[in-house]
């Protein structure tokens, strides 16, 4: 809908998004412990309790999104119901994450996302105006509308996400409880952090390059020809038809059900990771069935209720942007919580927040903030 005009965020975002893992990651790896168990320790039970239900809320959206898109595109390829493609998809994760640790079965799915990769070279296939390119990269272009302004928070909400600051936090906990050798402990915390800043910033890195491509590739092919309103993945999928002609269907729903494979875990967990931590409750995506019932439970739970919402008639297209604009609310609050916990030195010591962390972290909460008051804004108006 607005070309090029988001394509500065791209660099903006790098920074910042790398500044809010790292914290989570560093919390982690130093305590020993998820986000939600150091939250208890600093602040009141009721802003605990309400930011893991809000967690919990926008997760499931986000689920049900996921699954919705993911069945559509499946729907492309096998001409299956939409709804029995939902349960499947569903059932399949359910069964991978309960009973197939995730380290094992991600290395699997994770080379579908390297489809995603089609995007960069159909940027160099279509006649891309470079220099033009360049300067929306540069330049920020701000538009004072309510659809500009949806986009614009739902683009930040994909990338700072509350469910990827919880995620992260445990991670980090499980990987460091798996390798460490705690009789040298000083060492390795100190190795890890390092570790952890390079991994973290490759990932952040590829994200963004991949995120930039697809925008540059969107435009190029549908943007420029008029195709500005996308409303099913089928239409989506045209912008791979430079690369792939009639297997742009196939390209594109590979790619995307790929991601959803590797990603829905990684949401339905962090809202497990975060209730059992409430409750103190045994928490590990290593541990079996019976020895993390409740763990296991909140995975199942949400899962089972963001199925419920393929069985609505909101459109998968839409329902995406929905769950990245209610996630980029809800980072605001979770977003202010970190750089607390992060700049606390009876929790990290000298591992707490430098300056750099501060500013990004501030950055972001200000980006996020501004965004939620321009949808209160318009909401207030009547517009939304």
């Amino acid at each position: 809908m607005y070309g090029l005009s988001l394509l500065w965020l791209c660099p903006l975002l790098l920074p910042l998004m790398f500044a809010m893992q790292e914290m989570c990651a560093r919390i982690g790896i130093v305590t020993s412990q998820g986000l939600t168990a150091n939250m208890k320790k600093f602040f009141p039970r009721p802003i605990i309790y309400l930011s893991v239900m809000l967690l919990i809320i926008a997760n499931i959206i986000n689920i049900g999104a996921n699954i919705a898109i993911m069945s559509a595109c499946a729907q492309l390829v096998t001409g299956i119901n939409i709804g029995v493609l939902a349960i499947i998809i569903t059932s399949t994760i359910i069964l991978m994450e309960v009973f197939v640790p995730y380290q094992f079965y991600s290395k699997i799915l994770i080379s579908l996302g390297f489809i995603l990769f089609s995007y960069v070279i159909v940027a160099f296939l279509t006649n891309t105006d470079w220099l033009y390119v360049a300067k929306h990269t540069i330049i920020p272009t701000f538009i004072f509308k309510k659809d500009f302004i949806i986009l614009l928070t739902g683009y930040i909400g994909t990338t700072i996400s509350p469910y990827l600051f919880f995620w992260q936090t445990s991670h980090e906990v499980e990987d460091k409880l798996e390798n460490m050798d705690f009789n040298h402990y000083a060492y390795h915390r100190k190795k890890l952090i390092h570790n952890m800043r390079l991994d973290t910033f490759i990932g952040m890195l590829f994200a963004k390059i991949v995120i930039f491509f697809i925008i540059v590739t969107c435009f190029s092919t549908l943007h420029m020809h008029g195709i500005t309103n996308i409303t099913s993945s089928s239409e989506a999928a045209l912008a791979l038809k430079p690369l792939a002609g009639e297997w742009a269907y196939l390209l594109f729903s590979l790619g995307i059900i790929g991601a959803g494979f590797l990603g829905i875990p990684v949401i339905a967990g962090s809202a497990a990771y975060a209730s059992a931590e409430i409750f103190d409750q045994p928490e590990s995506l290593s541990y079996k069935f019976r020895d993390a019932l409740f763990f296991y439970s909140i995975i199942i739970c949400s899962l089972l209720l963001g199925l419920l919402i393929n069985f609505s008639d909101i459109n998968p297209v839409k329902a995406l942007l929905y769950a990245a604009v209610i996630n980029g609310i809800l980072s605001v609050p979770i977003t202010a919580l970190i750089l607390i916990l992060a700049n606390q030195k009876k929790l990290l010591h000298k591992h707490k927040n430098g300056i750099l962390s501060n500013i990004f972290g501030t950055i972001a909460f200000v980006a996020m903030l501004t965004c939620t008051t321009l949808i209160i804004y318009f909401f207030v108006k009547g517009k939304l």
